[in-house]
């Protein structure tokens, strides 16, 4: 939660053994995407993504059980290979989703890219823990991707 505003804004930052531009080209090219996304033991099946400004992404996400849901949004900003801006939004929302907007800065750093995450505004607490737990797992997936390329 900002202090100042008592909006509820969720910040993660992790640094990446990779240079900015292949940081994101990870983050935006469907192919990368479907390799990282999501919690852990979620999978993407599809992930469509028109990457200009005004255009649209949509993933398909498959948790471990249950049945495969939908997230998406539009671009608002593209500045490569430092700042990426988009709406996030649940195709199949709970009473208690409502669009943010994902904030992601790249910045070089002496062991790669240093990657600051900023999205909000949620509307409970308990939904900015659940992207908390998400970004986090897929911040962790990306991580050993980009090991296992070495």
């Amino acid at each position: 939660m900002n202090e100042e505003t008592g909006v509820l804004v969720l910040n993660l930052e992790c640094t990446l053994p990779a240079r900015p531009e292949e940081i994101f080209r990870m983050l935006t090219e469907s192919s990368e995407l479907e390799k990282w996304w999501g919690p852990h033991g979620f999978v993407i099946p599809s992930a469509d993504v028109n990457l200009v400004e005004g255009g649209r992404y949509r993933f398909l996400m498959a948790p471990p059980d249950g049945e495969p849901f939908h997230l998406s949004g539009e671009f608002r900003e593209i500045d490569p290979p430092f700042r990426l801006v988009y709406t996030f939004r649940w195709e199949e929302p709970t009473p208690d989703d409502r669009e943010t907007v994902v904030d992601l800065s790249l910045q070089t750093a002496d062991d790669g890219t240093r990657l600051a995450l900023s999205q909000g505004p949620f509307l409970t607490e308990e939904r900015l823990d659940l992207h908390r737990g998400g970004w986090t797992d897929s911040f962790e997936k990306l991580q050993a991707v980009l090991a296992s390329r070495g």
